[in-house]
C-alpha cells in the first residue's frame, strides 16, 4: 500500500487546473504534448531517488521492457530473475524473446546471491533483483557478482519505493531501476511507470524506444525527426505527470505512517517463539508497507490465514495473490523453456519451503489508530489460541 489511500482534493484540483490552464492552447484535451508535467515529474523523481535521469512510461511492466531494450537484451539472451516476484518482469523478458532464468529466494524473500552466481552462463545479459514487498535484495552481494562477471543489473523496485540502502534511496545502486505507480504502489498515478539511471546513453535509449524511436532531435520538426532504433509507444499522458507530482509530495508522510503502524505488528509478533520475522539486510531501511513473518510449518500458516479471513482481515500477496507472484504457478510460461509443474516444483523447492510458511500483513498508512489497535487485538487472540500448545 498505500498511495491510493492518500488521493484527495489535491489530485482533483491538479487535474482541473491542467484542463483549465491549458484548454486555450491545447483545446479541451490537454493531455499530450509538450508533456511539461511529465518532464517535471521525471525531474522531481530522479532528484528524490538521487540519480541523474528518469524516463516516465505507461506502466511498471512497460518500464521493465524499455529498460531491457535499452540494455541491449535480444532474442536468445538470458535474464536472471528471482522466483518470488510479480509475473510482469517474466512477461517482459519473454516478450523480447529472451529467456528468464529462475533463482530461488532466501529468508529475505528476495534473490539468493549465492544461487545467483551459479546460474550465470555466457548468455546471461542482465541480473534483475526484485525488491519484493518493501524489502531490498542484498544489493552489495548482487552487484559484486555482477561486477565480477561484467553483467548489467536492472532492479525491479516497483514494490519498494521509499526504502533505502545505506544512506541512499534503494534503486540508486544499479545500472537501471524500474518503478510502478499502479493503484497498489507507494505512490499512484492510476497506472504509470519510471526508469531511473545515471547512464546517459541508457536514458536516451529508453526515451527513444518508448516514443517510436524518436530521437527528438532539436534540429528537425517531429515529422522529420531522426531515429536509430525501432521503438514502440509507451508514452504517458500529462495526467500521469501531474498526479505523480502531487503524490510525490505525500511520500514522506506515507513512509512515516508505514513505519509507525508496522511497529504495532512487529512488537506483537516478536513475543511468539513459534514465529520468525522476515530477514531484512543490514543496510536496508524497508518501506514497511507490510509485515511478513513465518511459522514453523505450513499447516500453522494456513490455519492463521483462515482465522484472519474469518475475522474479515486480509493478507497481501502472501498467500492471497501468490499465484501471480510466485513462478511455481507459471507453467503456462515456463513450459516454453521445458519446465512443467513437476520440474518447477523441484527447481523451486527452497522457495516453496519459505513461502508456504509465510504470511504478509498489509499496512494501511491512513487508517485510524483505533482500527489498527483493534486488528492487533484480533491477531493476538488468534495467535494465543493457535500457539498455546506449540
Amino acid at each position: 500500500m498505500p498511495g491510493f489511500e492518500f488521493i484527495n482534493d489535491l489530485e482533483k484540483k491538479a487535474i482541473l487546473d491542467l484542463f483549465e490552464k491549458n484548454k486555450k492552447k491545447y483545446g479541451t484535451f490537454p493531455l499530450f504534448r509538450p508533456r511539461k508535467y511529465v518532464k517535471k515529474f521525471e525531474e522531481k523523481f530522479a532528484n528524490y531517488i538521487g540519480v541523474k535521469y528518469a524516463c516516465c512510461v505507461t506502466s511498471g511492466t512497460a518500464a521493465i521492457k524499455v529498460a531491457l531494450i535499452a540494455a541491449g537484451v535480444k532474442k536468445g539472451d538470458e535474464v536472471i530473475i528471482q522466483s518470488f516476484t510479480f509475473v510482469a518482469p517474466v512477461e517482459a523478458i519473454i516478450d523480447i524473446g529472451a529467456k528468464p532464468v529462475l533463482v530461488n529466494v532466501d529468508e529475505t524473500l528476495n534473490m539468493c546471491p549465492i544461487e545467483l552466481e551459479k546460474k550465470i552462463t555466457k548468455k546471461t545479459k542482465v541480473i534483475m533483483p526484485v525488491h519484493m514487498l518493501g524489502v531490498a535484495a542484498d544489493m552489495d552481494k548482487i552487484n559484486k557478482v555482477a561486477k565480477k562477471h561484467k553483467i548489467l543489473v536492472i532492479d525491479d523496485n516497483c514494490e519498494a519505493l521509499g526504502a533505502k540502502w545505506g544512506n541512499k534511496m534503494l534503486g540508486a545502486q544499479s545500472d537501471m531501476c524500474t518503478w510502478s505507480f499502479d493503484n497498489g504502489k507507494t505512490i499512484t498515478t492510476g497506472e504509470g511507470g519510471m526508469i531511473t539511471t545515471n547512464n546517459k546513453e541508457f536514458f536516451k535509449l529508453c526515451k527513444e524506444y518508448m516514443d517510436h524511436g524518436h530521437e527528438n532531435n532539436p534540429k528537425f520538426p517531429r515529422g522529420r525527426d531522426t531515429h536509430r532504433i525501432p521503438g514502440f509507444n509507451f508514452r504517458p499522458t500529462e495526467l500521469t505527470g501531474i498526479i505523480g507530482l502531487v503524490q510525490l509530495k505525500k511520500i514522506g508522510k506515507i513512509i512515516k505512517n508505514n513505519k509507525f503502524y508496522s511497529q504495532f505488528y512487529i512488537k506483537l509478533l516478536k513475543k511468539y517463539k513459534g514465529i520468525n520475522l522476515r530477514k531484512i539486510p543490514n543496510k536496508n531501511k524497508p518501506l514497511n508497507d507490510c509485515v511478513i513473518f513465518n511459522f514453523t510449518n505450513e499447516k500453522l500458516a494456513k490455519t492463521f490465514v483462515k482465522k484472519l479471513n474469518e475475522n474479515n482481515l486480509v493478507t497481501k500477496n502472501v498467500p492471497d495473490a501468490i499465484e501471480w507472484h510466485y513462478a511455481m504457478y507459471w507453467d503456462h510460461i515456463f513450459k516454453l523453456f521445458g519446465l512443467n509443474k513437476s520440474k518447477l516444483k523441484q527447481k523451486l523447492k527452497k522457495s516453496s519451503y519459505i513461502l508456504n510458511r509465510s504470511v504478509s500483513l498489509p499496512i494501511f498508512a491512513n487508517e485510524k489508530i483505533g482500527k489498527v489497535k483493534n486488528k492487533i487485538k484480533i491477531i493476538k487472540f488468534i495467535l494465543d489460541k493457535m500457539l498455546k500448545n506449540e
